[in-house]
């Protein structure tokens, strides 16, 4: 039974690199792939580390810039119908006035409100914050 579970390491072999064949001689190539041996790798053996409880810092990643975008609504629209838009022209979107506008981050749902002004600027005033299988 213990030989049946032995490990047989492959025998070396030789290759040739296919633009060897379009350089020199047939016996220029003959001796190129003489020297030319390939073995399998040996690793020194890993030894697993135990996963540390304690969470990853993050503290590297407070700096990172991401875009966040808050989304209105959306419409599908031929090309044909967005040639004809120019100035003055009017695109209803598929939400209403009342529904809360989705805040996006990179283009993942990270929470919904509603538009408010502030110092003359659109702003967003958070209502819900997305639950984390929603985001993905």
């Amino acid at each position: 039974m213990a030989a049946e579970s032995e490990v047989r390491m492959p025998e070396p072999i030789s290759v040739v690199h296919p633009s060897a064949a379009l350089k020199g001689t047939e016996d220029d190539s003959r001796s190129r792939r003489d020297n030319v041996i390939a073995r399998v790798a040996e690793f020194a053996e890993q030894s697993l580390t135990p996963p540390s409880t304690a969470p990853a810092p993050l503290d590297r990643l407070l700096d990172v810039t991401v875009t966040v975008t808050a989304e209105l609504g959306r419409v599908t629209l031929p090309i044909s119908a967005i040639l004809n838009l120019n100035v003055n022209s009017v695109l209803e979107l598929n939400r209403g006035i009342a529904e809360p506008v989705d805040l996006m981050v990179q283009g993942v749902l990270l929470a919904r409100g509603e538009v408010v002004v502030v110092d003359d600027c659109f702003a967003i005033r958070i209502k819900e914050v997305a639950e984390p299988k929603k985001r993905a």
